[in-house]
Parts: C-alpha cells; structure tokens; sequence
C-alpha cells in the first residue's frame, strides 16, 4: 500500500486539549476524502516508529492547507514531530473493551480482567473523553463492589511506575477531601520527617474543589519532580510533596481526575482506588486517612464514613497496607484561606509557630502526625500527640519544611490577590451552620484554583458571635470579573455563613 496516500504534514497549532490527542483535518483533504473520516473519528496517527490514537476534529476553513494536519499539544508531544514532518493515518484497531463496559452500564459487574482491560485501553490512549465519560459515569451510576474497586486499584497501580524504598516502614497521610482548607499535609509530612520516618507524599491537583495538596505546595515549592528527583528529595530529607502525575505513580488516576472534575463526580468506589493505588505505587506500608463527616462534606454521615472505612480496610489489607482512619469534624472548613495561596498561608503560620495560626489546623495536623508516629513505632501509644507537638513547637519541623522545600527546587513566597471583597453579616448573632460547598463554590468562581492567590478568606467559624457588617469571609480574586461572579453567586445563593438571632 503507499501509505504517502495517507500522509499530511505536520503543523502545531499550540492548543491545549489537555490529556487527549486531537487532530485537525480540512475536511476536504485527501485523507478525509480516501478514509471517510469525520468529526470524532478515533484514529490511529503514526509518524516514524511513535504513535498514538486520536480524536479528529475538522477544520472548515483556510486555516490549513488540503495537504496539512494540526496536531493539538497532547498529540505532538507523544509523536515528538517538528514542522512538517509526514504524518500518517490508519483506522485504530476495534475497541474490545466498550463492550465490557457496556456491560456494566446495562447493570452487570465487572468481570475478571474486565477491568484491566479497560485500564489498559485508557493507558494506551486508546479511549476518548467520551469513552472516559462513560467509564466514569458507569462506575459511579452502578457502583463498585469490593471485588471491583481491588482489580481496578491493582489495574491503576500496574499502569504506571512503582517505588521501592527498601526496609522500614514507608508512612503515609491523606485525606478524602471535600472540606475547604483541610491542608494538613505539608504540616505532617515536615513533623513526620523531622522524627525520621520515610514520608514520600504524592498529592493530587484539585478535582472539584478550590485546592489540591499539590496546588498548594506549588506556592511554595516546585511540584513536577520526575521519579529520580522525588528519590533524591527524599532520600536526602526523609520526605517530600510532590505532584502523582508528575511522577507517573498511577498515571491513569490523573486520566480520570481530569474528566470527574470536568463531571463534578467523585464517587467512592473510584475514590478508594484513587487513593489507595497512588499508596501502593509509593511504596507506602503504613497510612492514616483523615475521613471529614459533615452535612456539606463529602462524607455526609456517620454511616457513610463507616462504609468508606471498610472499603478503604478491605483494598489497603489486600495491597499489604496497614491503614487507619481517623474521622473528624466536618461541618466547618479547616483554617481560614480557601484556595491555593490562602491555605499556603495557614500551613506556614503553623509552621513558623505565629500566635495567630489556625488552631484548628494545628490540632488536626498534631493528631494526624502523632498518628503516625504511633502506627510506625517511632512513639510509644498515646504519646504520638505529645511528640509532634514538641517537634512543631521547637522548630525542628520549620526547619524540615525549609529543608525538604529546598531540595524541591527552591522555597517561593505564595501571590497574594490584586482585587479583595468582604462579604458582612446582615444582622447580630451566632454562626449557626456553614455551607462548605457553597464555600468551595464562591472561591472557584473567584478563580481557584488556576488562579493560585484566588479563593476566600474565612473570619467567622461556627458558634462565632457576629455583629451587623462584620466581615464573615472575604472574597480574593486576581480580576475584578472573577470578583463579581463570585459576587453574584454568593448574593444569589441562600446565605453561605447563616446567623441566627442569639
């Protein structure tokens, strides 16, 4: 076959498509003419021995010519191609595995290697955002069972790159999210390392709320550590906080990540093997998991977090991970900044020991620590507490934190925000209830967490006596359109921070 007939020269286009290779066609050009394709076609794309499968998009105007193809970042990166180079097309081989997850949407379980299956297909690049689409909707609209939720966390695990860190136990943290401002990690892994335990913590960017762990600690440190990096990191400080997708632990976690922010779903079967594969990829034998149970939480109830917990214990027991869970309050968020820098804030008043840091992150973050401490033996029971809380006090994590920031990269002061807003109670009275997810709302809208010095700052807690046009948080944005729509969702919606006559 001349395979030159079904050849275009390559130009980028500079477009971030973010994860998903796309090409862009005229849709009169000879390889669109010769192949029958059309919008959303997959196709496979190959020049010289690299290939990838893309997603075709048609261009209807002039900008290509009939013998040229645009190639979207994700692509071009995967096919390293230079300006014009020759490109080639073929039709992609047929996708097996959508009939295995057709099963599951018409109401069928997984069945054995079903789910390997899939994750193979999505780490060869094989499925769409459309196809991710629907693997994600299906897990969460049908749900996972224990059996389900260990083959996909080993799948996702097996998908990317494992560490190794030798003899001793590797500790761990995390949290399951969805209570704004809960930024404990970088505070644990500084009181943890700085007992010397081994803490090599991966965080996540945000998937539905104003800040990741990783969104944070890059106000203050690089993040994109590659796998030889984070080892020289945390073989020299016993710790590090770097971002999972960088490192390629559990890569297709970060697939996936992307479309539930996209969908705002976060369902509990791909959440248990979203943390715990990322764990397992670390090397981690030890982990303590902060569950937040609240009304506006993403734990909502008491039972709830009893049927998360069991999960978590059945998947991390089967990897050989020695877990526990500690469950605390969720019905208010945790500091006072909500977003990237906001929250980078809190976490150095702790650390540096300020008499106005949160007490509240202070405390979560002792327990935590103390914890850990306590489950890898580095502190006799019940004394966990005690020893984080001389480490913090002394210095000796400060000190951690500044050393393990350095051999990031570099220590970095967070942004601050160029455009302010409080928003004031309207009437005297005590903090009845706060609504953390129309909390979280507000500070996306004001452009958390893109926008790294964006969010809210919060001043008024739970039980908190207020005044009438006592500032009750302040928005912070970067533009004053960012500004007003958070403005406006915050005067549209029922009160965010209700007060009630005392």
């Amino acid at each position: 076959m001349d395979e030159s007939r079904h050849a275009l020269r390559a130009r980028r286009l500079g477009i971030d498509t973010q994860q998903e290779a796309v090409v862009y066609m005229r849709r009169d050009c000879p390889v669109c003419r010769a192949e029958g394709f059309v919008a959303r076609t997959r196709v496979r794309v190959h020049s010289g021995s690299a290939s990838t499968i893309a997603t075709v998009n048609q261009v209807l105007g002039d900008l290509l010519d009939p013998g040229e193809v645009g190639l979207s970042e994700a692509a071009w990166r995967r096919l390293a191609l230079s300006d014009g180079d020759l490109v080639h097309f073929s039709h992609p081989a047929p996708l097996d595995s959508l009939s295995l997850l057709r099963a599951k949407i018409y109401g069928n379980r997984f069945g054995d290697r079903a789910l390997a299956t899939i994750v193979g297909d999505i780490a060869a690049g094989r499925y769409s955002d459309v196809h991710l689409t629907a693997f994600i909707t299906a897990c969460a609209a049908r749900g996972l069972d224990d059996g389900e939720v260990l083959e996909l966390t080993r799948a996702m695990v097996a998908s990317g790159d494992r560490l190794d860190w030798g003899a001793g136990p590797i500790v761990d943290k995390h949290c399951v999210g969805g209570l704004p401002g809960n930024r404990t990690t970088p505070i644990v892994v500084a009181i943890v390392a700085a007992c010397g335990l081994t803490i090599p913590k991966t965080s996540s960017r945000a998937i539905t709320s104003p800040a990741g762990t990783a969104d944070v600690m890059e106000t203050m440190a690089p993040v994109d550590l590659d796998l030889p990096a984070m080892r020289r990191v945390v073989e020299r400080e016993g710790g590090c906080v770097v971002w999972g997708g960088a490192v390629r632990l559990s890569p297709i976690d970060d697939t996936l990540i992307r479309v539930e922010r996209a969908l705002d779903i976060d369902s509990e079967g791909q959440l248990v093997a979203s943390v715990l594969s990322k764990k397992a990829a670390a090397g981690s034998t030890h982990l303590v998991l902060d569950l937040p149970v609240g009304p506006t939480a993403k734990v909502r109830t008491e039972a709830d977090a009893e049927r998360l917990e069991g999960a978590l214990t059945v998947v991390a027991t089967s990897l050989g991970i020695r877990l526990s869970c500690i469950r605390t309050d969720g019905r208010q968020p945790v500091g006072r900044g909500i977003g990237p820098a906001l929250e980078a804030r809190d976490v150095l008043d702790v650390l540096q020991n300020r008499p106005d840091a949160p007490p509240d992150l202070r405390t979560r973050s002792l327990a935590l620590a103390g914890a850990l401490l306590e489950m890898a033996g580095a502190a006799a029971a019940g004394t966990g507490i005690a020893i984080a809380g001389a480490v913090l006090a002394d210095g000796r994590a400060w000190r951690k934190f500044q050393a393990i920031c350095e051999a990031q990269g570099g220590m970095r002061t967070p942004p601050e925000a160029v455009h302010r807003r409080p928003v004031t109670a309207v009437r005297a009275g005590r903090v009845a209830a706060i609504d953390n997810r129309a909390l979280a709302m507000a500070a996306k809208l004001a452009g958390a967490p893109v926008a790294k010095a964006a969010g809210l700052e919060l001043h008024a807690g739970l039980d908190r006596m207020v005044e009438p046009g006592q500032p009750l948080f302040t928005l912070h944005a970067d533009s004053p359109g960012e500004l007003e729509y958070a403005l406006d969702y915050v005067a549209t919606h029922p009160p965010i921070v209700r007060v009630e006559a005392a």
